[in-house]
């Protein structure tokens, strides 16, 4: 059953984060993956600042025709949506706030982050924060009356709209992914067979959770190695894919070097593996990487919601030392095992126990988020369901 409130409007983390930035800095850019709430956030946090999206084609027009013309429009400064559609903007907006020299002027939003941090690293350096809006956390669903599981969560997503809107999950991610195709990656490289795309967004959903084989890959769908590197590049950079570094500083094992490779919604991995149900999600083979994916992305969240940058690793070497998630904080490592099981066994937190015998002064205490009922300290380790602590971060750092 599909469940909407359209009474509520769901407050972001991240506002706090935005509005203390407009303090501080002229320029402030919001970019993150598409339908992921920029606009609606900037235009609730900022009302009394002119919009103008510059998807709109005549807005557009009028923008690269005459642009301090345009801008000329904004006495006090404004909003500009999606601003990589016209990144010349940025040169007469850096004259603008060097010569009035007042922050919160303007507020830029962006769905490309290669154009994007091109474009404001040539211009605007020193002149705006960068802050980055994924879609609902887990902090922010909790504001609506409903108990969520793991499961429900895989299927639905967190993109706001099918939330808000109580939209069916599988309509609203098959639209989003014709349009993504459509707009966002035949416009960043040329796109020659959609059919052989498609099929190695399938191929990366179903190794959600594991490193990278571009060689692999290549072979199964049929391209070479260098365009599946650029496929994955662009779904980087278009906020899809989250790429996962391993972590090899300072340990002289031989150690796993290829990245692990998420999905920033995991919604959008159960409608590509064909998932309608919790009930499949939960059948499902892959269930551990979707609930892995689940829970890093959530840490993620949480971090760039504080306007942090997160330092987040693997680990994985040849002797079979694992963890699924290291937190560097403060340059100590959190160690993080993430399991979809509902029954703690001492044999999880191994890994853990192995990683603290390397760097005994640098990790911290370890953290296992499970999907049990239970939360309990197990030799030093804090044992937690992801989904009832509400700081899951906290709950890692032991803050």
């Amino acid at each position: 059953m599909d469940f909407i409130y359209p009474e509520i409007m769901i407050p972001r983390s991240i506002s706090a984060e935005l509005q203390e930035s407009a303090r501080e800095y002229p320029v402030v850019t919001l970019h993150g993956p598409r339908q992921s709430g920029k606009t609606t956030l900037v235009r609730m946090i900022f009302p009394d600042k002119p919009y103008f999206s510059l998807e709109d084609p005549d807005i557009r027009m009028a923008a690269e025709e005459d642009p301090r013309g345009f801008l000329a429009r904004m006495e006090d400064g404004g909003i500009l949506d999606e601003i990589q559609r016209l990144p010349i903007l940025l040169s007469y907006i850096q004259g603008i706030v060097d010569e009035k020299n007042r922050p919160g002027m303007f507020v830029l939003t962006g769905s490309h982050q290669p154009r994007l941090q091109e474009a404001i690293s040539q211009t605007l350096a020193g002149r705006t924060a960068i802050l980055t809006l994924f879609p609902f956390s887990l902090e922010e669903l909790r504001n609506y009356p409903k108990e969520w599981n793991p499961y429900d969560l895989i299927v639905r997503g967190f993109f706001p709209r099918v939330h808000e809107q109580g939209l069916k999950a599988g309509r609203f991610y098959s639209g989003y992914l014709q349009t993504y195709v459509e707009r966002d990656v035949r416009a960043m490289i040329q796109l020659k067979d959609l059919n052989l795309f498609q099929q190695f967004l399938k191929l990366i959903a179903g190794r959600v959770g594991q490193t990278v084989n571009y060689t692999s890959l290549s072979n199964d769908v049929g391209v070479s190695g260098t365009t599946i590197k650029n496929w994955i590049s662009v779904l980087k950079a278009s906020y899809v894919l989250y790429e996962l570094p391993p972590y090899f500083e300072n340990i002289r094992k031989r150690v796993v070097k290829s990245p692990k490779i998420y999905f920033t919604d995991i919604g959008l991995i159960a409608y590509l593996l064909g998932i309608e149900t919790p009930e499949q999600a939960e059948r499902d083979p892959l269930r551990g990487g979707l609930y892995e994916n689940l829970v890093i992305m959530e840490i993620l969240k949480v971090l760039t919601n504080r306007g942090q940058r997160p330092d987040l690793h693997f680990y994985r070497d040849a002797q079979g030392i694992e963890v699924d998630l290291i937190v560097n904080e403060d340059r100590t490592l959190y160690p993080i095992e993430i399991k979809s099981a509902k029954t703690f066994t001492p044999g999880i937190a191994k890994g853990i126990e192995r990683f603290k015998s390397l760097l005994p002064d640098r990790v911290g205490n370890g953290t296992v988020f499970y999907d049990g009922d239970r939360d309990f300290d197990f030799k030093g380790n804090r044992v937690r369901n992801p989904l009832r602590v509400e700081d899951p971060y906290g709950v890692i750092t032991g803050g």
